[in-house]
C-alpha cells in the first residue's frame, strides 16, 4: 500500500489504532465516471440504522471492523470484520449496528458492469449474475476489494485503481455468483399486486391514496397491503418512498439542489428529503450531490 494511500486511511478512516472504531459516525460517498457513475461508500455507523430499502445496482463492499446487522429475504444476517456483503438488485435489506457499530467499504456496481465483468471472464457474452448469499468469507476477495476501493478513494493513478477494481469484481463474481439471466430483479408478484406496484413506479412523484391504489389492483385496501408486503417485502408507502428516493439520487447526480429535488419527488419539503434519504442512502442529500 502506497504511503498516500496509508495517510489517507489513518486520517479519514473509520478505524483507529488496534482495529478500534471511531467515535461517532462518519459517511462519505464519491462516483467513479470511468465506470459507469459507480457509486463509492466509505463509513462508520454506531447509530446509523438503515430503513428497508432497495438498489438499481448490485451491492459489493467489504465490512473492515465490527459487526453490520441486515435483514435480507426474511433472514438477519451478521457481517463480522473480514466478510464480503453481496446484494443483489431490488432485494429488499436494512442495516444496523450490531454492539459497538461497524465500518466499511461499499460499491454499487450496474448489472451492466457486472454482467460484462462475467462475460469477459468466460469469454461469450453471458447473463446478467446473480449472489447466491448476502455474506461470505472470502478472505483474498476481501483483501481484493478493500485494496482497489482505497486506490478509488486515494484518486490513485486510473490505470491502477481500475485493474484492482476489475480484478475484484472478477474474483467476487467468479466464486459467489451464478448466471440469473436478463429479468427475475423484481419478487414475483401476484397479477393485483404486480398492477399496484407498476402503477405505484408510474405515479411515485404524485400523492398517492391507498383507495386509489387498491381500486387499480382490484383489492381491499387491507388485503393490498397485506399482498404487497408479502410479494415485495414493502407496504406500498415504503415501495413509493423507494422509488422516489431512486429518482431523487439520479437528479442529486446530475447536480440539481436540494430543495428542487424534494420538490419534484413528492417530498413535502426539503428536511422530509433528508430524513427519508439519509436512512435508505447512509449521506444527506447535499453530501451526495457533492
Amino acid at each position: 500500500m502506497s504511503a498516500r494511500i496509508q495517510h489517507l486511511t489513518d486520517q479519514h478512516g473509520a478505524v483507529g489504532a488496534g482495529g478500534t472504531l471511531a467515535a461517532t459516525d462518519r459517511a462519505r460517498l464519491w462516483r467513479e465516471q470511468r465506470h459507469g457513475s459507480l457509486e463509492c461508500l466509505t463509513a462508520l455507523f454506531r447509530r446509523h440504522r438503515y430503513l428497508p430499502h432497495t438498489h438499481d445496482t448490485f451491492v459489493i463492499g467489504v465490512i473492515e471492523a465490527g459487526c453490520e446487522a441486515f435483514h435480507l429475504g426474511g433472514v438477519r444476517h451478521l457481517a463480522t470484520a473480514g466478510s464480503l456483503c453481496l446484494v443483489n438488485p431490488g432485494e429488499v435489506h436494512d442495516g444496523a449496528p450490531a454492539e459497538d457499530g461497524y465500518a466499511y467499504r461499499m460499491t454499487y456496481p450496474s448489472e451492466q458492469l457486472l454482467r460484462a465483468v462475467a462475460s469477459e471472464r468466460q469469454g461469450r457474452r453471458m447473463a446478467i449474475p446473480r449472489f447466491r448469499d448476502a455474506v461470505v468469507q472470502d478472505p483474498q476477495g476481501y483483501a481484493l476489494l478493500r485494496r482497489a476501493h482505497l486506490l478509488l478513494e486515494a484518486a490513485a493513478p486510473p490505470l491502477a485503481a481500475d485493474e484492482a477494481l476489475l480484478e475484484a469484481y472478477g474474483w467476487i463474481v467468479a466464486r459467489h455468483a451464478e448466471d440469473a439471466g436478463p429479468t427475475a430483479r423484481l419478487p414475483s408478484a401476484p397479477d393485483a399486486v404486480a398492477r399496484a406496484r407498476d402503477w405505484l413506479d408510474a405515479h411515485h412523484t404524485e400523492r398517492v391514496d391507498l383507495a386509489t391504489l387498491a381500486a387499480v389492483a382490484g383489492l381491499s385496501s387491507t388485503h393490498l397491503v397485506r399482498a404487497f408486503r408479502r410479494a415485495t417485502g414493502l407496504t406500498p408507502h415504503a415501495w413509493q418512498t423507494d422509488r422516489r428516493i431512486r429518482t431523487a439520487r439520479q437528479m442529486l447526480a446530475r447536480g440539481q439542489a436540494p430543495a428542487e429535488v424534494a420538490a419534484a419527488c413528492g417530498f413535502c419539503d426539503q428536511s422530509h428529503l433528508n430524513r427519508a434519504f439519509r436512512a435508505r442512502v447512509g449521506v444527506a442529500p447535499g453530501g451526495y450531490r457533492a
